[in-house]
């Protein structure tokens, strides 16, 4: 569930950058970052973690937030990656309860390999930046949709019950990931979906000795056989 707590994080972080460096001013960007804090400091803060902070607050955003002149696809970016980063947040919140229901303490761990390979398939000038990093987005939630849907069915009716609003919520997430970077590109993205792509089958399809949600094979079992 630790794992499950840090890919919900680490969502709603890669959605809220890419609102701040391209669609918002400082002063909404500041408000982003007031808004995360809370959690990152959960994760991040060391021993002393409290959930007191963002419990019962309603997961909302406390300021609007004002789009930049020189990007014309700022509003849709922000009230896409807005609702996503609301989601991810509950969701955080829920593993938590759940973890506390049944007596799980909270644990760090470090982040396997799977989104750093895939972000080494971005190109590295703008636009093609936020359109492949939007795809990468896309990825990410797509297997989390797939991986959620193979887990369920051999879970508790707790988890399992979670688990499928999960998938719901992903499924949803990659398809405004794809539709933001069409209309970014402002022409058909399949050449970029097939090449990061590529980089996903061989990061999910290659031995991994890091075991995370994400993870490729595990080395250990490819040992066994």
């Amino acid at each position: 569930m630790c794992k499950q707590a840090l890919i919900e994080l680490k969502a709603s972080q890669t959605a809220m950058f890419m609102v701040r460096k391209y669609a918002v001013d400082k002063q909404s960007g500041e408000a982003l970052m007031a808004w995360a804090k809370p959690y990152e400091d959960f994760v991040y803060g060391g021993n002393n973690r409290s959930t007191a902070q963002f419990h019962s607050k309603k997961n909302g955003l406390l300021a609007p937030l004002t789009p930049r002149s020189d990007f014309s696809h700022g509003q849709e970016l922000i009230d896409k990656m807005v609702r996503l980063i609301k989601e991810e947040f509950h969701h955080f919140e829920q593993v938590l309860e759940i973890m506390d229901k049944r007596g799980i303490p909270y644990s760090n761990l470090h982040a396997g390999r799977y989104a750093k390979g895939l972000m080494k398939a971005v190109r590295t000038h703008e636009p093609a930046t936020l359109i492949d990093k939007l795809i990468v987005g896309a990825y990410i939630e797509a297997r989390s949709c797939e991986r959620f849907a193979k887990l369920a069915p051999y879970l508790d009716s707790e988890l399992k019950k979670f688990y499928i609003s999960l998938l719901r919520s992903e499924a949803r997430h990659y398809q405004d990931y794809l539709t933001l970077a069409e209309k970014i590109a402002g022409t058909n993205i399949a050449d970029r979906i097939r090449v990061i792509g590529s980089k996903e089958a061989e990061l999910i399809t290659t031995p991994d000795d890091t075991f995370r949600f994400h993870s490729g094979l595990p080395i250990t079992a490819i040992a066994c056989v």
